[in-house]
């Protein structure tokens, strides 16, 4: 090997091994490798431990050793990863695609078990359970009871799956949610392989908050399954060489000032500076004072903040987390071990690394916040709530508003069921303690209980219309509570044990009652939620409730108890105690008091009896799960699994590139379309194609189940692609009051008729019409769905053509098949005019692609005249050419793995 001199010898308290040393490196190549950034730095590694002279090259290894910090960004990196988590939505089609291709691989001839994920996959189920009970004792029980019942199909699969490949491992339900179970549990720091090399973690996951890693020191981030899937056979992950923004923290927090002040802070500020596809590296005093617990909520929210990841590297604190948290002695000494040794152990200060651009964050500055009501990014001072609900109340909808007569903001209307009670614009009725982002954050979940104890002690209780829920991120966190005596007094607000899984922050509320949706939907009542989430996407957390607002878990108790947005917490009381009114101030618990108790949540031996009963007791639900044998899965007749169509008519010659001659438009969108808009997500309405094919197969409306549970399900899938209640197509005229018409539909061209995405996809597919789809900036934002791309490719779209893409998203679109067109300049689909009524061709790939070439769209319009416009072809990579040459990643993996097979 070229670096084999790099091998150097390691050093360990109780073992002896080897590692690739980049100082070493730096000399051998003449390269400032102790002033690359620590993250680029563990990329590095990567490239140089697996450069074989193939994947991986000499000028790979050249190039990224000599990283310069304003360089135009052309070259690709082929990052080799040691391991990939999946969660169960993604997880479950990323397993049918792998099975899909066994049985392509056993109709070729060979063994199935050709096909076999060649680094360690571990799959947590946290997102399949739901709040359908609430606020009781038993809550847990009841909705772990309900989600087994629901899921059972999707669960007997995953067993399959365990024992057909040997690298693959199930966290069964209700043990937390997949990246707090990785911070917690599955992440060891550092590995060897079988010749005793040593090599820091690193991964990639199907959730776009894999990042939360990062705060331990792990390079990671989110990628579509599809993705993952190549990864789990052995393809490097290919990137762009990236920009490193380094965010130098300063000075401390004041009192009373959370984590998620900081986070939501931190996401506002980054978003604003553009870091989209950037890595981002925090330095500093600030950040070395941060607790690793307050390092991970702010890596969890990069997907907000648009970051690839935001990344901390590894110290002390990193050291006191693993032993904390049950870590072996010898895998805390291999991690001091490893990082000293490539001079990468400590928080550097800002002058000692060389980033693209260096941003600086004060924390002194920070003040309790909020974000929303619509988008993460978007912060609220806390004693601007109230006015800035007031003001979005009336602002045009174009503006981010509801549009509504400020004259009934707090006009009260009845509610069915109950004699004089009322319900009021602004009203809470769900109040959620959810999400990884907090969750795995003991200060924040104390802080939580210390108001509940306070509010309780004076006398305050929450409106029982309120649904209320506290879903930790494991089981450790109830564990800390109970042992504070916190535990009781949020269950006497109603925040009882509900879930162990991500449900609120992922549309997994549950439903409200029958006459608050009434209420709602006949006053059309913009009513409120407050989650301690990352995402508060049109129509994700409930689709009758229009402000969602991201809060801190201790504000999320504290507005349960006001019940209302419209209450200014700093000012006015939160409600009348048994002595009279209560504030915030009276209720909010100091620092000190929230320190004193944080140490119950650092019990190494709590840690290691919870994670060691994964597989010696997982429970009786899951024990009861039976799954199938064998090294091929013999479909079902199922609702919930169906064999993926992606290898229909396989063959070891890619088809010839599609041609795009006299295409329509199927939807045309505007500004921060989210994947949450495209992929179906959340509940099935009983009447949308989804549902009117599940009644077709015998399933009723209680046992429809959500979007994301079946998502093993391609049929389900596309039916729901675009049918999100709250996605505008600019297609279909504005209604009589001037607001944009939201739903799933479209306007079939040239007929002129309205009707669901799915059912004009169809007609064009079978008229043999090629469709486009047109997006506005952003187009994609949000979690690392792959369906978004799979439903879009299976709809028969083209090319997707936008002003801008969410990094995820696009390269999914690569992934499928899809061309992701770009408008270059000022160009969009309002300066050109385009309504959809054209027929578009696309041109300018007949002779072969290149990465980021132009295209010409040229526009064909009903007055009989054309125009030509140059696109940007947002194929960005040379890997991604041959990807979209073979009709999308997984036929090209699998076209290689086949021809390998075949030439042995």
């Amino acid at each position: 090997m070229v670096y084999s001199n790099t091998l150097k010898r390691l050093e360990l308290q109780h073992a002896q091994g080897a590692y690739y040393s980049l100082p070493e490196l730096g000399k051998l190549l003449g390269a400032e490798v102790n002033r690359l950034p620590h993250s680029i730095r563990i990329v590095l590694e990567s490239v140089l431990r697996n450069h074989d002279g193939k994947r991986i090259t000499d000028a790979h290894v050249k190039q990224l050793a000599h990283w310069q910090p304003q360089a135009k960004r052309l070259d690709e990196i082929p990052f080799v990863v040691a391991r990939v988590v999946l969660q169960d939505f993604t997880g479950v089609p990323l397993l049918a695609d792998i099975a899909a291709m066994r049985g392509v691989a056993q109709k070729n001839g060979h063994s199935p078990k050709l096909i076999e994920p060649m680094v360690p996959v571990d799959l947590v189920v946290d997102h399949s359970v739901m709040i359908d009970y609430f606020g009781t004792k038993d809550a847990l029980d009841l909705n772990m009871k309900v989600e087994f019942e629901r899921n059972r199909e999707r669960y007997e699969f995953m067993k399959w799956g365990m024992q057909a490949f040997n690298t693959f491992g199930v966290v069964p339900p209700g043990f937390g949610i997949v990246h707090q179970v990785n911070l917690e549990y599955l992440a060891r720091g550092v590995y060897k392989d079988q010749n005793d090399v040593y090599y820091p973690d690193s991964l990639v996951g199907t959730d776009s908050h894999t990042t939360m890693i990062n705060g331990i020191g792990v390079v990671a981030w989110g990628v579509g399954g599809i993705e993952a899937e190549a990864a789990m056979l052995g393809q490097p992950v290919y990137i762009l060489t990236p920009d490193v923004i380094g965010v130098e923290l300063r000075g401390e927090l004041n009192p009373g000032v959370t984590a998620t002040d900081l986070v939501l802070t931190v996401t506002n500020m980054l978003r604003a500076h553009n870091v989209v596809g950037k890595f981002v590296e925090f330095c500093g005093e600030g950040t070395a004072s941060l607790s690793v617990p307050d390092r991970a909520t702010i890596a969890n929210m990069a997907p907000e903040y648009g970051a690839t990841m935001g990344f901390f590297p590894v110290d002390e604190k990193t050291i006191d987390y693993f032993k904390g948290t049950g870590r072996t002695e010898a895998e805390v000494d291999a991690l001091r071990a490893y990082f000293a040794a490539q001079e990468m152990f400590g928080i550097p200060a800002a002058a000692d690394i060389d980033y693209t651009t260096l941003l600086t964050l004060d924390l002194s500055t920070i003040v309790p916040s909020v974000a929303g009501p619509k988008r993460p990014q978007d912060l609220i001072k806390l004693t601007e709530l109230k006015s800035t609900f007031h003001h979005l109340f009336s602002m045009p909808a174009a503006k981010g508003g509801f549009n509504k007569e400020s004259a009934t903001l707090t006009q009260p209307y009845p509610l069915a069921g109950e004699t004089g009670a009322t319900i009021k614009n602004g009203d809470i009725l769900i109040a959620a303690i959810t999400s990884c982002t907090n969750t795995s954050n003991p200060s924040v979940l104390i802080a939580a209980g210390l108001v509940a104890k306070k509010a309780v002690e004076l006398g305050l209780r929450v409106n029982p219309r309120i649904k209320t829920s506290l879903a930790p991120g494991s089981r450790v966190v109830t564990r800390y509570l109970s042992e504070t005596g916190l535990l009781s007094y949020l269950e006497q607000l109603g925040f009882d044990v509900a879930a162990y899984g991500c449900t609120t922050c992922i549309g997994n509320a549950g439903d409200l009652s029958v006459e608050l949706n009434q209420a709602i939907t006949e006053h059309e009542l913009i009513c409120s939620a407050i989650l301690s989430g990352n995402r508060n996407f049109e129509a994700r957390i409930h689709p009758n409730i229009k402000a969602n607002f991201l809060a801190s878990p201790p504000l999320v108790v504290a507005y349960a108890l006001a019940g209302t947005i419209r209450c200014d917490l700093y000012h006015e009381p939160i409600g009348i105690g048994t002595n009279g009114p209560v504030y915030l101030k009276d209720i909010w618990p100091s620092n000190e008091e929230v320190q004193s108790l944080v140490s119950y949540a650092m019990n190494p031996e709590a840690y290691r009896e919870n994670y060691a009963q994964v597989k010696s007791h997982p429970g009786k639900l899951w024990d009861n799960i039976k799954g199938v044998s064998g090294d091929v899965y013999n479909w079902p007749e199922s609702t919930y699994i169906a064999e993926p169509p992606f290898f229909d008519n396989f063959s070891m010659t890619p088809a010839p590139m599609p041609s795009i001659k006299g295409a329509r438009a199927l939807g045309i969108f505007g500004d921060s379309v989210t994947t949450d808009h495209i992929s179906p997500a959340g509940a099935i309405a009983e009447s949308s194609p989804a549902g009117l094919w599940l009644k077709e197969h015998h399933v009723q409306k209680p046992d429809f189940n959500s979007y994301g549970s079946r998502r093993g399900n391609h049929e389900i899938m596309m039916r729901g692609t675009f049918a999100n209640v709250r996605i505008k197509n600019l297609m279909i005229p504005p209604l009589a009051n001037g607001t944009l018409y939201e739903g799933g539909d479209t306007i079939h061209k040239p007929s002129g008729a309205q009707m669901p995405i799915y059912n004009a996809a169809m007609r064009y597919l079978s008229d043999g019409v090629p469709t486009v789809i047109f997006g506005g900036k952003e187009y994609g934002t949000g979690s690392s769905r792959d369906w978004a791309a799979k439903g879009t490719y299976l709809l028969g779209v083209k090319a997707v053509i936008t002003r801008s893409y969410e990094r995820i998203h696009r390269s999914n679109l690569v992934g499928m098949g899809v061309l992701p067109l770009q408008f270059q300049g000022e160009d969009s689909v309002e300066s050109l005019g385009i309504t959809g009524n054209e027929r578009y061709d696309i041109s300018g790939l007949e002779n072969g692609i290149k990465p980021q070439q132009e295209v010409t769209l040229t526009i064909h319009r009903e007055d009989g005249s054309s125009q030509d416009v140059n696109l940007l072809l947002r194929i960005d990579t040379p890997i991604e050419v041959e990807y979209y040459e073979h009709g999308g990643i997984l036929p090209y993996v699998l076209r290689n793995l086949l021809a390998q097979a075949n030439s042995a």
